[in-house]
């Protein structure tokens, strides 16, 4: 009998080490990457927003145009979802945000008829998330999206800057100033 109790206690202590060590690795992993704090902070822009927006050089067709934007947290957190109306136009273009890996990207579903994606990095200060061109899919005869800069200023507050690029490689950028609706005004979504 007294050998059962020691092959148990054995055991147990057997159990506990094995578990302490399986769990050791996963307590290195507490502190998010920095793609899961920049994926973090741009699912706080989850709502509805309202601007206006400025190009450069001046697109006369959508400079000063109203716009709205429409962010939705989906897929159990794991994906972000923006889609922009402009006054005017008929389409919506959408973008997807996710994570994949330890990498932020983005994928944009343009009206040009391509995909192109960018990967994303946060600023120091977490106010900044700028996102650089990966690879595109589809054609790229009317150009393609290359560059995106979010600057988050306050919960009710935040700036998109854009890059379009032409055919040719000439860049349009397009500057949005956007403030969260009365809807979701005061919404924290920390």
């Amino acid at each position: 009998m007294k050998a059962f109790y020691v092959a148990l206690v054995l055991s147990a202590s057997v159990s506990a080490l094995v578990l302490a060590q399986s769990a050791a690795p996963m307590s290195g992993h507490t502190t998010p990457s920095d793609s899961q704090k920049a994926f973090d902070q741009l699912k706080t822009l989850a709502g509805s927003w309202v601007g206006q927006l400025t190009t450069l050089p001046k697109e006369p067709d959508a400079d000063g145009k109203f716009v709205q934007f429409s962010l939705r947290v989906t897929s159990m957190g794991n994906a972000l979802v923006h889609e922009m109306s402009v006054s005017g136009r008929p389409d919506h273009p959408v973008t997807m945000f996710y994570r994949e890996e330890n990498r932020l990207l983005l994928t944009h579903y343009c009206d040009a008829g391509n995909r192109p994606r960018m990967t994303g990095v946060v600023s120091p200060d977490g106010k900044t998330i700028e996102f650089e061109f990966l690879d595109l899919s589809g054609g790229d005869q009317h150009g393609h999206m290359h560059h995106a800069v979010f600057t988050l200023i306050d919960d009710n507050h935040h700036v998109e800057d854009w890059t379009y690029m032409m055919p040719g490689d000439k860049p349009v950028r397009a500057h949005f100033d956007l403030q969260r609706t009365n809807a979701d005004a005061g919404m924290s979504t920390h």
